[in-house]
């Protein structure tokens, strides 16, 4: 038997009813805040990634699914990547189709899988999906504080039971190279009591440091110089803001000069948001964010700044209450009694559809007490009987489910019988 490759997981029908809530709270909600939906391509050329993320990140230098694309007739091939993060993909398209300029309101957001070769662990696969949010053009903080608001709100929407919102600044291309000298100075004085990685990230990565979850180098990590103690004015006074804006809509946080995230492209704000629930130890963070002020220029496109936030769904999921109940598969249960009376239920039930009512039926001739059972772990409130006798008569026996009561209802009122009984 051939089955699912390592890192990847199928969602069945058991299952996915959870994930279309989720989508569909996503659709709702972020509409209410004006964003709209943008899809982009699941590859990418490999320099978009490179050049966005950073060639000395994780992502980009161990976890990107590359490949050669097929030659062109010129016998020319490209470096192809699929996408590990989705916020490259959407300033490229931003860029191409000058949404920035077109749009008052640059505000998009995706949803759909990526891909990262890391190591296969609860609630990280190697095909994950996620939501992802952006906004473009958008100096004041003021839009940092609804970034994060909105990522709160769709978080209690949809249940997450226990979360913390966890808040820094990474500071600004004028303030930030002094500070990793000032950093790398400190790790090269205490690099024999760091682990093999954070030996190697302190030249070429050394914010990254600060992230590391081996247990043994925490202390060393906790006594370097902080970032907040070196930002520019003008960092400071926007990071104040972004705190005043959360403290105005009473929003709590938890400051932490550990949080830099893991691409090169932040600026300024980073948050990220954990949750203990779910059982998903160290690895509990849910969504994460932040500003990136430079990528579009990097990039190619105008000078302007950009935030956005992610969500891992398959975490989220983890984090959810139980819900053992799926929802009803159908509205109504179709049963025919005897060949003779299948083409009469078949009309009827496109006739039932085509009002809106979901109407399912068995059209194999199985027993009553079979079509019976069926109908009852479907789940469906009513069903409709037809024997030879109803239908010599014109006219369909409905009962419902749940209190076994039965009623016979003439062939042309049954859709608007229906209509009214399975009404929300």
């Amino acid at each position: 038997m051939i089955r699912a490759i390592n890192g990847t997981k199928d969602i069945p029908p058991g299952e996915s009813y959870l994930w279309q809530n989720l989508e569909t709270a996503a659709h709702a909600l972020f509409d209410l805040y004006g964003y709209r939906e943008i899809r982009t391509p699941l590859f990418e050329a490999t320099e978009l990634f490179a050049r966005g993320i950073g060639a000395e990140t994780d992502v980009v230098s161990k976890e990107m699914y590359t490949f050669e694309n097929r030659p062109d007739k010129d016998g020319k091939s490209d470096s192809l990547t699929l996408r590990p993060e989705a916020t490259a993909g959407i300033v490229r398209a931003v860029i191409e189709h000058s949404l920035s300029q077109n749009d008052p309101l640059a505000k998009v957001y995706t949803i759909g899988p990526m891909f990262r070769a890391e190591r296969v662990q609860r609630g990280r696969q190697r095909q994950f999906h996620q939501i992802d949010v952006e906004a473009f053009g958008f100096v004041k903080p003021a839009i940092d504080v609804e970034m994060i608001e909105l990522a709160l709100t769709y978080l209690a929407r949809v249940g997450l039971p226990h979360y913390e919102l966890v808040l820094n600044s990474v500071g600004c291309a004028r303030c930030r190279p002094a500070y990793l000298e000032t950093l790398k100075a400190a790790l090269r004085e205490r690099i024999g009591l760091l682990c093999a990685s954070c030996q190697r990230r302190t030249e070429r990565n050394p914010l990254r440091v600060l992230d590391c979850k081996v247990p043994d180098d925490q202390e060393t990590i906790d006594d370097l110089p902080k970032i907040a103690d070196h930002l520019c004015a003008e960092c400071h006074d926007h990071f104040d803001e972004v705190k005043r804006g959360l403290r105005l809509f009473e929003i709590p946080y938890t400051l932490s000069h550990r949080l830099v995230r893991g691409l090169d492209y932040y600026t300024r704000t980073t948050f990220e948001v954990t949750s203990e629930a779910g059982g998903l130890g160290a690895q509990n963070s849910v969504l994460g964010g932040g500003r990136y002020d430079g990528l579009v220029k990097e990039l190619g496109g105008p000078d302007i700044p950009g935030i956005g936030f992610a969500i891992g769904l398959e975490r989220l999921v983890l984090g959810l209450p139980a819900d053992e109940s799926e929802p009803t598969r159908g509205d109504v249960f179709l049963l025919p009694l005897v060949a003779e009376a299948l083409d009469t239920i078949l009309l009827a039930q496109r006739a039932l559809r085509r009002v809106g009512i979901r109407a399912l039926t068995d059209p194999e001739g199985r027993s009553l007490k079979s079509q019976m059972k069926r109908a009852d772990k479907l789940g469906t409130p009513y069903v409709v009987l037809l024997g030879a006798d109803e239908l010599a008569r014109g006219v369909f026996m409905v009962r419902s489910m749940t209190t076994s009561e039965q009623e016979e209802v003439r062939a042309a009122d049954l859709v608007e019988y229906l209509q009214g009984a399975v009404a929300p």
